[in-house]
């Protein structure tokens, strides 16, 4: 005989505890907090001696989840079931093992089951820390999803966080602490409850999403400055200009333990000679919206030679006169609050938006001194923190880190060598990077060593028009520079066309981000995250989801013939019609297709009877208002009842996250007589919001001619050959107004 307890009792007498106000379970020394049904958190401790802290992987743990239940059996054993899983426990008296725990759950036609020491044969990958000086695929660490519906993170014996956000210790008592994810195909659900209990993956500043020009090399004010022209005379567009070591003197560094046979590596005192001005020059530009980035290599802490080392050297308490130099500490709160400050706060009251991160010294101090723990995670969490201030959103530019790394993007993805087998590679492993919730990478576009190839710089440069960020870098080479006008007309014409196509794919790009904050998607996402019943979303590796509406295959090989047609298999996922974006040729869901391009187009899709928002093209594509809304819509099927939402807000401090946004639904509606899309009201606001805007409306691919309406008044509908379709444009008016385009 045995009884079925719930949450909402709470029986002290019996030998475990289930807690009304929280979503725990305690049996003797083991503690199941159940997280989603998906997760649950198993934790092991001598005298019952739990962890409740944070840690950089896990955030939440006390979550509402009730619905499950707790049951007590003969012999000190125990049933826990959620929705997704049943875990039998028996307490022994020992940690869990292999005999004691068996977590069962079902997928397939069989119940499976999971235990401590189940091994995984089926992992979909995951991500890198980094790049760096690699030349061709290499294995993944794994991901959170697996073909064998679960998987396991130890967070184990990892620092936690006191009150004040700084790393400790564990005592030695706690044992075990992991966390079982079990879903199945659910991998929806699995990314889901990790941001359950890691939190979500911020939304970056707007501007990550844009232009970036980056490169190795010691530049002088007037020719950033000349870079800044040459941008607007070749119409690409800009937003972000990084500035590489250059910036920060290097040669009067003569003690540290540098880098690269270079002491000069880490810097922070402005390079005068070659910048004689930067506080003008950054207001300049922050005058044309064209935002500063700081590189920076902080090992080598605050030396002797720098200006701002008097005042650190006052802030930490030590004599100048008796000790020179300090070495760098980041497990000391007391040396990196000095530090973070010392360091950067000349450049930042000079107006710099945020800094890169470029750790590379693991070789040097694989570890933070009096802890296990690596530099990297720990830096990334101090310094995307810092870059908080004055309700700014965080700008992590920095490494992966790891579990937890999600929270501080955007992430730098290193130095890769550029061939055709590198982009090939970097394709695969930005989706499967969603799969550790590195959503939001900044890959150097073209490579960073070698790589002056035209054409693979265009198809590199395709690739990066869907990606997170559309940053380009290279070493310190002269042939190695990436503005994109020094590869020929063809490539220029071609990466041209790209960059135009990003800077008005924005509002899309941005409100998919909004999705990956809100509903922890990836941007970038692998074909069975969205399809995982459908065999060949695994057996394509070669294309992706780009947010909800985009298929992209980038092309991966060299062409052939003097236009380099080359080719890439598309295949097409049942459910939906797909059209191609360049060409407009549909193609029905469920089929496969090689498709072969010249230089100027790659293949990118667009999903059938979906409203997909876009603006004109801007120079700067992430801080120009969205006063003209352009929305395409490919035709859908008859029946066809589809709704996308835009999404707005100020693209830089974190008032999203107490609701200073907007939201925008857009419904395609087709049925046997009449087409319908209905621009909505714009719901919500926040600073800065447009209070007008007029829309322009893209049909392509309609043969025949059409009479339109808005709002129920005759309106033009003007042929359009470049989309084999037709445009209807509708002046301004208050974003408060519904629009309604029929025909």
């Amino acid at each position: 005989m045995y009884r079925i307890l719930t949450l909402i009792i709470f029986i002290s007498i019996l030998s475990f505890e289930t807690q009304a106000q929280k979503n725990q379970v305690i049996i003797g020394n083991a503690r199941f907090t159940l997280i989603t049904p998906e997760l649950v958190r198993l934790e092991y401790a001598e005298n019952a001696a739990f962890v409740d802290e944070k840690t950089l992987f896990a955030q939440h743990r006390d979550t509402d989840f009730r619905d499950f239940t707790v049951e007590e059996k003969p012999d000190n054993r125990y049933v826990i079931t959620t929705s997704r899983m049943r875990i039998e426990y028996h307490n022994d008296g020992f940690p869990f093992g292999q005999m004691n725990l068996r977590v069962y759950y079902n997928f397939g036609e069989e119940e499976q089951h999971w235990h401590i020491g189940s091994m995984m044969g089926n992992n979909l990958g995951g991500t890198l820390v980094t790049l760096d000086r690699i030349i061709k695929a290499v294995p993944t660490m794994d991901g959170l999803l697996s073909r064998d519906g679960w998987y396991v993170i130890h967070d184990t014996n990892k620092e936690l966080l006191d009150k004040d956000g700084w790393i400790k210790p564990r005592h030695k008592e706690h044992i075990q602490d992991l966390y079982l994810f079990i879903y199945g195909t659910d991998y929806k659900a699995a990314l889901s409850s990790l941001k359950a209990v890691s939190g979500p993956a911020p939304m970056p500043r707007k501007i990550v999403h844009g232009s970036w020009y980056c490169r190795w090399w010691d530049y002088t004010e007037d020719e950033y400055r000349q870079i800044v022209q040459e941008y607007k005379d070749h119409d690409f567009p800009l937003d972000i200009l990084v500035f590489d070591m250059g910036w920060h003197t290097q040669t009067d560094a003569t003690t540290g333990t540098g880098s690269s046979n270079n002491r000069g590596w880490t810097g922070y005192t402005w390079n005068r000679e070659l910048i004689p001005n930067p506080e003008g020059l950054i207001s300049d530009l922050l005058k044309e919206n064209i935002y500063v980035v700081l590189n920076e290599h902080p090992h080598d802490g605050i030396r002797a030679h720098e200006v701002m080392y008097p005042e650190f050297m006052k802030a930490m308490g030590v004599d100048t006169a008796g000790r020179k130099e300090i070495l760098f500490d980041a497990g000391n709160k007391k040396y990196m609050d000095n530090f973070m400050k010392y360091a950067h706060k000349e450049s930042d009251d000079m107006g710099v938006s945020f800094w890169w991160l470029d750790w590379q010294q693991d070789f040097i101090y694989p570890v933070v001194r009096g802890t296990n723990m690596k530099h990297l995670p720990w830096l990334n969490h101090i310094y995307y923190n810092y870059s908080t201030q004055n309700n700014m959103r965080g700008a992590g530019f920095s490494r992966w880190g790891g579990w937890g790394s999600h929270r501080y993007p955007i992430q730098f993805s290193g130095d890769a060598y550029a061939n055709w087998d590198m982009l090939e590679f970097e394709v695969d492993l930005t989706a499967t990077s969603g799969n550790v919730g590195c959503f939001f990478w900044a890959h150097d576009i073209g490579g960073f060593y070698g790589g002056t190839d035209p054409e693979l710089y265009t198809r590199w440069t395709q690739f990066g028009l869907l990606n997170s960020s559309l940053r380009i870098h290279s070493t310190k080479r002269p042939e190695l520079d990436r503005r994109m006008w020094l590869y020929g007309e063809e490539a220029t014409n071609a990466m041209r066309d790209v960059y135009h196509l990003r800077a008005q794919f924005m509002p899309y790009i941005y409100s998919s981000v909004w999705q990956c904050y809100d509903q922890m998607v990836p941007l970038n996402r692998a074909m069975y995250i969205d399809y995982p019943e459908a065999q060949e979303s695994y057996e394509n590796p070669q294309q992706f989801m780009f947010g909800d509406l985009i298929l992209g295959a980038p092309i991966t090989s060299a062409g052939e013939g003097p236009n380099k047609i080359a080719s890439q298999k598309v295949w097409f996922p049942k459910g939906d019609t797909w059209y191609n974006f360049f060409t407009g040729q549909k193609y029905e869901g469920g089929t496969t297709t090689e498709e072969k391009c010249g230089l100027f187009t790659f293949p990118l899709y667009i999903k059938g009877g979906y409203p997909f928002p876009m603006q004109p093209y801007t120079p700067r594509m992430a801080t120009t208002p969205l006063t003209e809304l352009m929305v395409r819509c490919y035709p859908g099927e008859i029946g066809a009842n589809n709704t996308y939402t835009l999404y707005e807000d100020d693209g830089f401090t974190r008032d999203y996250q107490i609701g200073k946004q907007a939201f925008t639904k857009m419904e395609y509606q087709k049925d046997a007589k009449n087409t319908t899309i209905t621009v909505h009201p714009v719901e919500g606001s926040y600073d800065g919001q447009v209070k007008k805007r007029s829309y322009t409306f893209q049909l392509p691919e309609i043969k025949e001619p059409i009479n339109p309406t808005v709002n129920g008044r005759k309106a033009k509908a003007t042929r359009d050959e470049s989309i084999n379709g037709y445009i209807v444009e509708v002046p301004a008016r208050s974003i408060s107004e519904k629009v309604v385009l029929r025909w």
